[in-house]
C-alpha cells in the first residue's frame, strides 16, 4: 500500500489521454528540483471521447485520488465505464477494477472512506444526466450501492463537477445548463436521498470544492467568478460571498489551499489563474493574478494543490505548469513541464500524489 515515507520522488502527476481508442493514466514522478525524472503509461481498460480540444468532457475531476491516498480513480467517457487503480509504495498503478458507470459518458468523480460516486453527463436528449455510487474494497473492487443511481434536474442538466464535504454525508453536483447546485445527502450504507436544487448565484456553475465541511466554493463559467455557500442541515445552501468576479475569461476549475486560505481559478479563455483570498467564514477577495505559462500561451484547465504547490494542466498544449504557493498563497512559477506524454490536444484531469521529505 501506499506509504510517504522512504521515496525518493518529491511526488507524481496522474492525468489521462483521454483517447478513443484506448484511454490510458500518464503518471510523471518528478524530484525534488521539480525535474520529470520517469514517465509512465498505464491502460485504463476503457477508451475516452478521442475529443480533439483543450476541455474533452467539460469537467472537473477526470481523476481522482481516494483521501487515504491508496486508490486512483478515472473515468472511461467514451466507454461509459471508471477504472480503479492500486497505488502501491513507489506510486506505481496497478488495475484493480473496470465497471460500467451507471449511466452515459461518466465526467466527474468524488470519493470518501470507501465510497466512490461518479457524474455522468447523458446525451442531453434521450438518457438522463445521473449520479450514481459504489463501494471501494480494500483491493480496489468497486460494487454498486443499492438506491445511490440518482438523476440531476434535468435530461439536459450536463453536470460538470460532483464533490463530497469532508464527514461525507452532502454530495453537491453543479450543473451547467440549468445553472442549478444539486445536493444529496448521504445515508450510513453510502445511498441517497433525492437531490434539493438550489440556484447558482452566478451563470454556469462547473468546478467545486469544500473548503470546510459546511462552506462549499463554485466557480462559474458564465460569470467569471466564485461563488461561496453555506451548506445548511436540511441541504439547502445559502450565499456567503455572491459571484467574486475576476475578469477573467471561461472560469472552470478550481482548487483549494486551505493553509493559508486560497482557492486558485483557472480561467483558460484567458489564460490566466486568479488566486482568491478565502476566510474562515467563506467571505472571499481576488488577490492575484498569473499567467499559466511563461509566454502566456497555455489554456489551463484542471489542476491540484500538493503540499506547498500548484499543478496546472495546459489543455490546449499538454504541458503542466508548476506555480510555488508562498505563506500569503500567492504563487510563483518554477516549472513548466513540456515532455509529459500527454497529448497536446484532448487529455483531461489531474491528480497529484506527495511524498514526504527525507
Amino acid at each position: 500500500m501506499y506509504d510517504t515515507v522512504n521515496c525518493r520522488y518529491k511526488n507524481i502527476i496522474y492525468s489521462i489521454t483521454n483517447a478513443a481508442d484506448s484511454n490510458e493514466v500518464i503518471a510523471l514522478k518528478l524530484d525534488l528540483y521539480y525535474n520529470t525524472v520517469h514517465v509512465t503509461s498505464y491502460q485504463t481498460g476503457g477508451k475516452g471521447t478521442g475529443s480533439p480540444n483543450e476541455d474533452p468532457l467539460s469537467s472537473q475531476g477526470a481523476v481522482i485520488l481516494s483521501p487515504d491516498k491508496h486508490f486512483l480513480f478515472v473515468v472511461n467517457a467514451g466507454s461509459n465505464s471508471i477504472t480503479s487503480f492500486r497505488i502501491t509504495s513507489s506510486g506505481a498503478l496497478v488495475l484493480a477494477d473496470v465497471k460500467p458507470s451507471g449511466g452515459f459518458q461518466p465526467i466527474s468523480l468524488t470519493a470518501y472512506c470507501g465510497l466512490l460516486y461518479v457524474a455522468n453527463a447523458g446525451n442531453g436528449s434521450t438518457i438522463a444526466s445521473n449520479i450514481m455510487g459504489f463501494y471501494v474494497d480494500v483491493n480496489g473492487i468497486l460494487t454498486e450501492i443499492a438506491g445511490s443511481s440518482k438523476q440531476l434536474s434535468s435530461l439536459q442538466a450536463k453536470p460538470a463537477c460532483i464533490v463530497t464535504n469532508y464527514n461525507g454525508r452532502i454530495i453537491v453536483v453543479t450543473e451547467r445548463n440549468t445553472n442549478l447546485l444539486s445536493i444529496f445527502t448521504m445515508q450510513a450504507d453510502g445511498s441517497l436521498n433525492d437531490p434539493i436544487f438550489s440556484n447558482s448565484s452566478g451563470t454556469g456553475p462547473f468546478g467545486a470544492v469544500f473548503f470546510t465541511n459546511e462552506i462549499l466554493l463554485v466557480a462559474e463559467a458564465g460569470a467569471n467568478a466564485i461563488s461561496s455557500y453555506r451548506v445548511n442541515p436540511n441541504g439547502t445552501l445559502s450565499v456567503i460571498s455572491p459571484s467574486v468576479l475576476n475578469y477573467q475569461k471561461a472560469t472552470c476549475w478550481i482548487s483549494l489551499s486551505e493553509n493559508p486560505g486560497c482557492a486558485y481559478t483557472s480561467n483558460a479563455g484567458s489564460n490566466t489563474i486568479s488566486v482568491y483570498e478565502v476566510d474562515w467564514e467563506g467571505y472571499m477577495s481576488v488577490s492575484n493574478i498569473r499567467y499559466s505559462t511563461d509566454n502566456g500561451t497555455g489554456s489551463p484547465i484542471d489542476s491540484s494543490v500538493c503540499a506547498n504547490n500548484l499543478y496546472v494542466l495546459n489543455g490546449n498544449q499538454g504541458t503542466i505548469s508548476i506555480f510555488h504557493i508562498d505563506s500569503g498563497g500567492k504563487l510563483a512559477r518554477t516549472e513548466v513541464l513540456i515532455n509529459t506524454h500527454l497529448p497536446d490536444i484532448g487529455s483531461q484531469g489531474l491528480a497529484t500524489l506527495c511524498f514526504t521529505d527525507n
